[in-house]
C-alpha cells in the first residue's frame, strides 16, 4: 500500500505539473490544494478522502484541458482503486485509528 500511495501521490504532482500554467499567479491556491493532497497522500493521512480528491482534481484537469491524455485518466483510475483500498499498514491512519481488516 506504501506503494500505491507514493505512486498516487507522483502521479498527481507530476499531472498537475504539466497541465499547469505557470504564467498566472490566480492559480496558486489550486497548487496549494494539490500539494496538500499528495503530502496527505504521501503520510498516509486521510487517505480514502485525498484518494478522491485526487480524482477529482485529475477529471477536473482532463475537462479544462484541450487535449486527452490517456495517462491521466489512468492517474484517477489509481486515485479510485487507493481510495477503495485504504491506507494500509504503513500510515498515520493506521496509527491513529487502528487497521481495519475484512477478512
Amino acid at each position: 500500500m506504501l506503494i500505491l500511495r507514493v505512486a498516487t501521490g507522483v502521479s498527481l504532482a507530476t499531472a498537475a505539473h504539466l497541465a499547469a500554467d505557470f504564467s498566472h499567479t490566480s492559480q496558486l491556491l489550486e497548487r496549494c490544494l494539490i500539494i496538500g493532497v499528495v503530502v496527505l497522500l504521501w503520510i498516509g493521512l486521510w487517505t480514502p478522502i485525498a484518494a478522491l480528491l485526487q480524482a477529482v482534481i485529475l477529471i477536473a484537469i482532463i475537462n479544462a484541458g484541450h487535449r486527452f491524455d490517456p495517462s491521466l485518466l489512468v492517474a484517477a483510475a489509481l486515485g479510485l482503486a487507493l481510495a477503495m483500498l485504504g491506507p494500509g499498514a504503513w500510515s498515520l491512519d493506521a496509527q491513529l485509528f487502528g487497521r481495519k481488516r475484512i477478512v
